[in-house]
């Protein structure tokens, strides 16, 4: 387990080491409260691999996709609102699990029996004032 605080002055230095230790893994999952800062850190890291497109939180599409400089494809994923998980089943979440592509996750707590069994990062930020901490575990 690796372990860091940081102010949002420091966001993009917490991106970058969030991609020096991502590894190979494919599915990153963020975990953490409402207004923990799980989407403005999914931004800084899509900064980070060179996308110029407005990043915002699929909330109500479950999946954004983005196209980045180097042709490959980042899917980001937002859980909180499904209410059943034959939702997730429905957006075809293997065709995007199993594509090779780095999949960002927000509340995969909502999806954990699909988790279940799969190797991931496990990237937990917490609030406490102006600081938050970041906690990264490859599962």
């Amino acid at each position: 387990m690796l372990k860091k605080s940081y102010t949002l002055s420091e966001l993009s230095e917490v991106a970058a080491w969030v991609l020096d230790h991502a590894g190979t893994k494919k599915l990153w999952c963020f975990f953490g409260e409402m207004g923990a800062g799980k989407t403005t850190l999914i931004k800084e890291i899509c900064k980070q691999f060179g996308l110029n497109q407005n990043v915002s939180s699929p909330t109500f599409s479950l999946v954004n996709e983005y196209t980045l400089l180097d042709g490959k494809t980042l899917y980001h994923f937002d859980f909180y609102r499904i209410k059943t998980i034959e939702e997730v089943y429905d957006i075809g979440y293997e065709d995007y699990f199993e594509s090779g592509n780095i999949c960002l996750i927000e509340w995969p707590e909502m999806i954990e029996e699909i988790l279940e069994g799969e190797s991931f990062l496990e990237i937990r930020i917490s609030k406490e004032n102006e600081f938050r901490e970041i906690e990264i575990i490859e599962k």
